[in-house]
């Protein structure tokens, strides 16, 4: 599975509707662009409307492109932010996605208590690479929501990327619960939550996946490493999952991904009604087509 496969699995689903909050950005805009193209999606464009339309307007003189875009005037990134959680709520869209605003403002109104998108107990942030010299993508989580999850979350946090996973041709996931040492140590919460998420899952707490911990970063994606240290098992050096122990972890490991690493990646809010696109503003143009990509295959309509 890589993000090339996301996309044409994006691409045999049926077409969505895209609530697109605060639209007002070229990155976001070349990525609606892309998916008309590929006809992926149609898009409501929540902001600013003359900012929008003069962006937008090449697309919106497409004879084929105009009846797929609607632009919603929104007097604030507040306004338009909740306009765009209202829309999927409604059933008028079937996606939220982020567009030049703060993660804060958006998830405010995805979580409202009145008319926001909160479904399970815990929103997660799901992110899958493609790492250049890898033949899979793997995925990283939690990255950008959990500060510190308790054993509890972590099991919820796992749950919403198995469920992710499963959606995008991996039947059975393989976990790594990440931690800096590969043995339990009780002065090491990571390794402690990790033992225990381990066995969790052996007696059928955790399902639809093989959980294995701890294991450091090496031992979890590296055949090799695994075997230098020893470790055997389903998981060691072939985790299709990354869980990470603190959010400072998971940031760091997706930018240096990013970064360091060159490689592509998409990622969306896990566990609410609807999927969520929550990218960065500084996020590609392609980031923010993947993303939008993984959420369309997570889509339930």
């Amino acid at each position: 599975m890589n993000l090339t496969d996301i996309m044409l699995r994006a691409k045999n689903h049926s077409r969505q509707t895209v609530a697109v909050a605060v639209a007002e950005d070229f990155e976001v805009k070349e990525a609606v662009s892309i998916a008309l193209d590929n006809d992926l999606a149609n898009f409501l464009l929540f902001g600013n409307e003359q900012a929008i339309f003069e962006m937008y307007e090449d697309l919106l003189k497409n004879e084929q492109f105009a009846e797929r875009l609607k632009i919603v005037h929104s007097h604030s990134n507040k306004e338009a932010a909740k306009n765009a959680v209202v829309a999927v709520r409604s059933g008028e869209a079937s996606i939220v996605m982020k567009g030049n605003l703060s993660s804060s403002v958006l998830l405010k109104e995805v979580l409202n208590k009145e008319y926001g998108l909160r479904d399970k107990s815990v929103l997660s942030h799901v992110a899958i690479f493609d790492v250049p010299g890898r033949e899979n993508a793997v995925i990283v989580t939690d990255a950008a929501m959990n500060i510190a999850p308790t054993l509890d979350q972590k099991v919820k946090i796992i749950e919403n990327s198995v469920e992710i996973a499963r959606k995008v041709g991996i039947e059975t996931p393989k976990v790594a619960v990440l931690a800096a040492v590969e043995v339990v140590n009780p002065a090491m919460q990571a390794t402690l939550d990790a033992a225990s998420l381990t066995v969790m899952n052996t007696r059928g707490q955790i399902k639809n996946c093989i959980v294995d911990g701890p294991l450091a970063l090496d031992n979890a994606i590296s055949v090799e490493a695994a075997k230098h240290k020893g470790l055997t098992g389903e998981v060691a050096g072939k985790a299709d999952i990354l869980l990470v122990p603190t959010i400072e972890t998971g940031n760091i490991l997706y930018k240096s991904l990013v970064f360091m690493a060159n490689s592509e990646v998409a990622a969306l809010i896990a566990g609410a009604k609807a999927p969520i696109v929550l990218t960065s503003r500084s996020d590609s143009a392609m980031t923010k087509l993947y993303s939008l990509a993984l959420a369309i295959c997570n889509s339930k309509n």
